[in-house]
């Protein structure tokens, strides 16, 4: 079964977010946030989850990256949520754990429709490249939020924030990627019946 690939826009004062994605892509990723290091990681999760995304925004640079790392993150959450539709047939739940050199991240999703997050980073310097190293964090916690799903993401170990924030991502991308697979049903997989 092959869902179709949704589009989200999100304009506010702050943003101008236009995407498209698919869930049942090749990893295909075409990412202008306007901060490099967003898509960076945008694409990392991506490729790895498999999924086909067309990003662009336009934000506030000039204020800061916040409102840019936040609304991206809170798009591509409600696209998710909207490509899985009324999840039947999915699998829900997900984790991964994935290694980039020293750094070694965990993480753990449930698309439940409950939204919640729970994520520890670790990161120590205060930027990596133009994004704030407390929004990596913060965009996967808004992605959560959008896509009604639960999360927990740790990193184990690492020296370098780059890697860890990398392999954040890349964990996240493979938990994402097992959860939203098909399993050949039409069923929810809930004991409610609903998701």
């Amino acid at each position: 079964m092959t869902r179709a690939a949704v589009e989200i826009k999100r304009k506010t004062l702050e943003t101008d977010i236009t995407l498209k994605l698919s869930l049942d892509g090749s990893g295909v990723a075409d990412i202008d946030t306007g901060i490099g290091f967003l898509d960076h990681l945008l694409t990392a999760l991506t490729r790895h989850a498999r999924f086909d995304l067309t990003l662009k925004c336009r934000g506030d640079l000039n204020v800061d990256d916040h409102h840019t790392a936040e609304d991206c993150a809170l798009a591509i959450g409600a696209a998710i949520d909207k490509a899985l539709g009324d999840k039947g047939g999915i699998t829900r739940f997900g984790d991964a754990i994935v290694p980039l050199d020293d750094a070694l991240a965990r993480a753990v999703v449930d698309l439940s429709g409950r939204p919640f997050a729970v994520i520890e980073l670790g990161l120590r310097r205060e930027c990596l490249g133009q994004l704030a190293c407390e929004n990596v964090a913060h965009v996967l916690a808004s992605l959560a939020t959008a896509a009604r799903c639960n999360l927990h993401v740790d990193v184990l170990r690492g020296d370098n924030d780059h890697h860890r924030a990398e392999a954040a991502f890349k964990a996240v991308a493979l938990a994402l990627r097992t959860a939203a697979r098909c399993d050949g049903t039409n069923d929810i997989p809930s004991t409610k019946g609903v998701l």
